[in-house]
């Protein structure tokens, strides 16, 4: 792929003409967010499956998860490339590096605490992230924390164990998060990127950089970099979903319970094991979380299996491999992991 594609030439339409059909275009947007689930419900009453028997949970989640997050990735690239026509890649990790960069950790956590989103609507702000240029390390910290400690998870955990339990929780995510980017950051892993990634991060010509952009140019930009991003990754969301799906409807509550009423040592890593397969978001798996420690599960198994499930899912694997190398997620899980198995050991320890 050149690089050249990712800078559209000069647009021969007026402004203003851009102006309405991008406002259009986030009208559309807006009104097919809004429908998702009442089409998602729709599209199963329309079969002959049972809503609530494991096929009928499988198919809802399948219908209303792959457009959910083809859009918001449709979303995310268009904005972040309409912005990186002002900012470069240069620019940007200019901007992060150093002391800037170390202030980059912490706000990416941050952003992730803030942000309301589950693991795989997290991918596309991080695709989006790493093609403008954001370091690596900065990018995996707001990953990690968006589905590890999302205000959505934090609210329902709240109700559940109570302000203690869920201030440590939020205070151990939120640090997970940063070191685990830190760490990753200082290896220089950018070379583990997919090739075409790290085209992304060269950037556009010297003589298209120079030139005075017209705001419809920048809406072409974004518009190829919907092109050259979702078109290769689009699959792959598919795929991760089409797996989660198939988890999140036949997967037995009873059986993880089984596995994680004990608090011997070994329950911590297996609790994580179990959890890395899985796939269900924040408000998803709270009810487990419940039903487990109902059960009579420690409470630190019981987080690092949430930890592992909403931070290390298989389905988030899978989409990202279209950005990341095998090596590169290899890295990221082991990291994360490691944070995890320390997080659970010491709940245990504590409470």
């Amino acid at each position: 792929m050149s690089v050249q594609t990712v800078f559209a030439p000069r647009a021969s339409a007026p402004d203003w003409l851009w102006h309405v059909g991008v406002a259009g275009f986030l009208a559309l947007w807006w009104l097919a967010y809004g429908q998702l689930l009442p089409v998602s419900e729709w599209v199963v009453a329309l079969t002959s499956l049972d809503r609530n028997s494991h096929s009928g949970e499988a198919l809802a989640f399948f219908v209303y998860d792959v457009p959910k997050v083809l859009l918001l990735l449709t979303l995310v690239v268009f904005v972040t490339g309409v912005l990186r026509s002002w900012f470069s890649p240069e620019k940007t990790r200019a901007m992060l590096a150093g002391r800037r960069e170390a202030l980059g950790y912490p706000l990416a956590a941050t952003l992730g605490v803030m942000t309301p989103f589950c693991l795989c609507s997290s991918v596309p702000l991080f695709i989006g992230f790493v093609s403008a240029g954001v370091p690596l390390g900065v990018t995996f910290s707001f990953l990690i924390a968006g589905p590890m400690v999302g205000p959505v998870g934090l609210g329902l955990l709240l109700g559940l164990v109570g302000w203690e339990v869920t201030l440590a929780y939020l205070a151990v995510g939120f640090t997970i998060a940063t070191v685990a980017g830190w760490a990753i950051g200082r290896m220089k892993l950018e070379g583990w990127l997919q090739d075409w990634v790290r085209e992304l991060h060269a950037g556009p010509p010297p003589e298209i950089a120079q030139r005075a952009l017209t705001m419809a140019d920048r809406y072409r930009i974004g518009l190829e970099q919907v092109r050259e991003i979702v078109g290769k990754v689009w699959p792959w969301v598919v795929g991760g979903i089409a797996v989660g799906a198939a988890i999140h409807g036949y997967v037995p509550h009873e059986l993880m319970a089984r596995i994680m009423g004990s608090e011997a040592w070994w329950s911590v890593p297996a609790a994580v094991g179990v959890g890395v397969p899985m796939y269900t978001n924040t408000a998803g798996i709270i009810p487990i979380v419940e039903a487990l420690l109902g059960k009579g599960a420690a409470l630190g198994t019981t987080l690092a299996f949430m930890m592992s499930v909403i931070a290390l899912s298989l389905p988030e694997m899978v989409i990202l491999r279209q950005v990341l190398t095998l090596r590169l997620i290899g890295v990221f899980v082991g990291v994360v992991a490691a944070g995890i198995l320390a997080v659970g050991f010491l709940f245990n320890a504590i409470f």
